[in-house]
């Protein structure tokens, strides 16, 4: 079934808007058509009357092949156990994390020491070099002056 295309189709020549009424209103393409829902049964109500005594979790009896008697359940002793090896897994990380804080600490103090030596030798060698200049000063106006 192919879709038949007529041999001369109709130009479309352009034109102003007061002649938009001429447009072929074969070429407007069909709506599509959504398709329909599945219709779904009611859940029915969870409003529960006040003075009901029903009230509260239902025990739900399931059977050895529903999905959710085959997930894993726990015993106090495992949950136990599983919070005893996150607790230690826990004090060896912030261990760890402080033995590395206080190796940075003390790479911080040893550069800053340095930064200090190094800042007063730094000055040192600039007033010897201002004592220097100086110096030379003299030297080189006194030697101009005895000649």
């Amino acid at each position: 079934m192919q879709d038949q295309i007529p041999e001369n189709p109709p130009s479309m020549e352009r034109s102003d808007s007061s002649s938009a009424s001429s447009i072929d209103q074969s070429i407007i393409a069909p709506v599509p058509i959504r398709p329909r829902l599945p219709s779904r049964r009611s859940s029915g109500t969870m409003i529960v009357p006040r003075d009901d005594f029903v009230v509260g979790p239902v025990d739900l009896q399931v059977g050895p092949d529903d999905v959710r008697a085959m997930s894993p359940r726990r015993t106090t002793q495992d949950i136990e156990t599983m919070g005893q090896e996150a607790r230690a897994e826990l004090q060896r990380h912030a261990k760890a994390l402080q033995d590395s804080l206080i190796t940075l600490f003390n790479r911080i103090e040893a550069v800053k020491e340095e930064h200090n030596k190094l800042d007063n030798n730094n000055k040192f060698l600039q007033k010897y070099i201002g004592d220097l200049m100086t110096t030379s000063k003299i030297t080189a106006s006194s030697s101009r002056t005895k000649k």
